[in-house]
């Protein structure tokens, strides 16, 4: 858990903001990268304050350009940016802690249910809300063409769920549900048994052929009797 770089007190799992001497700290960044703030080549508006917003450069190696909120410390990710920063963060996870992950989503499930659509920092159109990896908890919104919203303190979430496993139980369900997918098309495209009594145009149970059957039979038998 960070502590807030004003007072060190431990700072609240769903907040920026110290609920002790009420400093907004930078808990996404600090700590994890070292980074420099440059001059955006367009601008881009937080959704959350409609203030410009400030472009990160992540480590320095010129690779993660990311936009933040310098108020709400909001970060916004082109597409893919992201996962390629979470993969390169945090390596060496090698095993699914159950219960961690248990405590993170309640955790999760504890914040505020006051759901509010935003903005493309981009497009200025009305972004998709995502349970991030579906199951993760961390519920982020999304822009098809333009990329990720995270608010304050949800990149630091997202650590803490790869910490513990998530992305390998994530890619685990993935490739049992693949496994289940591929079974059904395997089953579905089997022949089914077919009667004889199905080819052709050959009904029995079909009433009016039933009907000329019999009187044919009873016509032959008539013709013996005779």
């Amino acid at each position: 858990m960070p502590n807030c770089t004003h007072c060190s007190a431990p700072m609240p799992v769903h907040t920026t903001i110290c609920k002790y001497c009420s400093t907004r700290n930078d808990v996404d960044l600090k700590g994890i990268h070292e980074y420099t703030v440059t001059k955006p080549d367009s601008e881009r508006i937080c959704p959350a304050c409609s203030i410009s917003m400030q472009t990160i450069n992540v480590a320095g190696d010129g690779k993660y350009y990311i936009e933040r909120c310098d108020k709400c410390m909001g970060l916004f990710f082109d597409p893919a940016e992201l996962e390629a920063l979470i993969d390169k963060s945090v390596i060496n996870v090698f095993r699914i802690d159950y219960k961690g992950l248990d405590k993170i989503i309640k955790d999760r499930s504890r914040q505020s249910t006051n759901i509010q659509y935003v903005k493309c920092p981009v497009c200025s159109k009305i972004m998709n809300r995502l349970n991030f990896a579906k199951r993760s908890g961390v519920i982020i919104d999304r822009c098809k063409a333009h990329g990720i919203w995270l608010e304050g303190g949800q990149l630091k979430q997202l650590m803490e769920w790869r910490k513990a496993g998530g992305r390998l139980l994530h890619d685990k369900r993935v490739e049992e549900e693949k496994k289940r997918t591929s079974k059904k098309t395997a089953t579905s495209k089997r022949t089914p048994f077919q009667s004889p009594y199905d080819a052709g145009t050959t009904n029995l149970h079909n009433t009016d052929l039933n009907n000329d059957l019999f009187s044919t039979v009873s016509s032959v038998i008539f013709n013996l009797f005779k």
